[in-house]
């Protein structure tokens, strides 16, 4: 307003003929003052769609990986004849080897405000290093060729999470959006390979999945290259993450809910194919309940604004309860269609709150650290967890997932603790 009163009093201070010629020029400044604000307008959602379009394509190729092989992998171990406690010994190694590799590469990334191409390497080489299971065939080298792979794989979430959320916080995206579209695939990973091996041998898990990590390293070439602020303090990132209390406190909540799938990660796929249910019906049941988790990502930030990460936290504990509880009494597939809705929130509502509490609570600096917190307390949990359910598997059959119903009634308890306001 002060610059326009200035341009009409140099206007009306001037002669006729000048005064014609600064309309003129104050005309034509305003009209490129106003196009330029319409271009920007214009222009800035479809750069944040590209972005958005961007991110949600690695998830979208990282988490078919994990349909494709999670729910079945067990069948492709039983196929080089392991027996139920090596595969979940192998099982548990796959999820605990984040405790090592993550922090180190956390520690990288935030040092050097790195993302995207400590990605792009973690991904080529967790690539190459998958492709060698084709000649694994004794438990060792199963195990060997396990460890190597997950140590260069797992820390990849972390620091993919840590760059959303950045771009979520800088570029007002919805995180929900983006999200939902690694559920997605996840899904149509799980239904396509039940049914794949309705028709085809076991060995279809192994080539689909090096096949689909291929993808994920391409989709990790695309991603926006944001570099992290460092952080000025003279506290190490491990340092000022680990001193907040009600952090730990929400994070091991969520761990023991995220944990509680342990025996369902392991063991459903075998345990509902003995009691009579088909490969197809197996890949639909998986795909019913990462459904209800898309619907729960949808509308997931609303969700979150408006009931907040410990509610939500203690919510999915309790969905865990009585879901576990479900489960381990009955295998009807008339029950198992009920609760396989319930993983909207064993799982989702679960994912959703600690990704908000980290992205809301912690600076950006640590946010890889904090990120990288999250999955080892997780690991650690999942990985005693799974391997845990490998022993009481093997004994208790189907009724291990009562054990697995305390563990999420205990997380919902602890983040019950928790003030409400977080």
């Amino acid at each position: 307003m002060k610059n326009t009163c200035v341009n009409f009093n140099r206007i009306s201070q001037s002669t006729p003929k000048k005064q014609s010629s600064l309309m003129l020029k104050w005309g034509r400044g305003t009209a490129v003052a106003q196009l330029s604000v319409y271009t920007i307008s214009q222009i800035l959602p479809i750069y944040n769609q590209m972005i958005t379009a961007r991110l949600s394509m690695y998830y979208g190729t990282a988490f078919a990986v994990i349909g494709t092989s999670m729910p079945f992998w067990p069948l492709w171990l039983q196929s080089r004849s392991l027996s139920p406690v090596e595969i979940g010994l192998i099982m548990a190694l796959s999820v605990t080897t984040k405790t090592i590799s993550n922090p180190l590469v956390a520690a990288f990334a935030d040092r050097y405000g790195e993302r995207k191409r400590i990605m792009v390497f973690l991904t080529l080489f967790a690539t190459c290093i998958f492709s060698t299971f084709y000649w694994a065939n004794s438990f060792w080298s199963l195990i060997a060729v396990t460890l190597l792979f997950h140590a260069f794989w797992s820390p990849n979430m972390p620091l993919m999470e840590s760059l959303t959320m950045q771009n979520v916080r800088s570029k007002s995206l919805d995180y929900g959006r983006i999200r939902l579209w690694g559920s997605l695939a996840f899904i149509i990973g799980t239904w396509g390979m039940g049914q794949l091996l309705a028709r085809h041998p076991i060995d279809f898990v192994y080539w689909i999945t090096l096949a689909l990590l291929a993808l994920t390293f391409f989709s990790t070439l695309i991603l926006p290259d944001n570099r992290i602020a460092r952080s000025i303090s003279s506290n190490s990132p491990i340092r000022i993450v680990l001193k907040d209390r009600t952090f730990i406190v929400l994070i091991v909540a969520t761990a023991l809910i995220q944990s509680s799938h342990a025996v369902y990660y392991s063991f459903s796929a075998i345990h509902w194919k003995s009691v009579g249910h088909s490969e197809e019906i197996i890949g639909w049941l998986w795909a019913e309940g990462v459904l209800a988790e898309i619907f729960l990502f949808m509308w997931g930030t609303k969700f979150i604004k408006r009931y907040g990460a410990v509610r939500v936290t203690t919510l999915a504990g309790i969905a865990g309860l009585i879901r576990w509880g479900i489960v381990g009494s009955t295998h009807t597939i008339e029950a198992l269609l009920i609760t396989q809705l319930l993983h909207a929130f064993t799982f989702g509502a679960a994912h959703l709150g600690a990704i908000h509490f980290i992205s809301q609570r912690m600076i950006p600096s640590v946010s890889a650290t904090a990120q990288t917190v999250y999955s080892i307390i997780v690991g650690l949990t999942m990985g005693v967890s799974t391997w845990s359910a490998g022993l009481l598997y093997a004994d208790l059959s189907s009724q291990s997932y009562l054990l697995m119903a305390v563990m999420a009634g205990g997380g919902g308890f602890l983040g019950s603790t928790l003030k409400k306001k977080h």
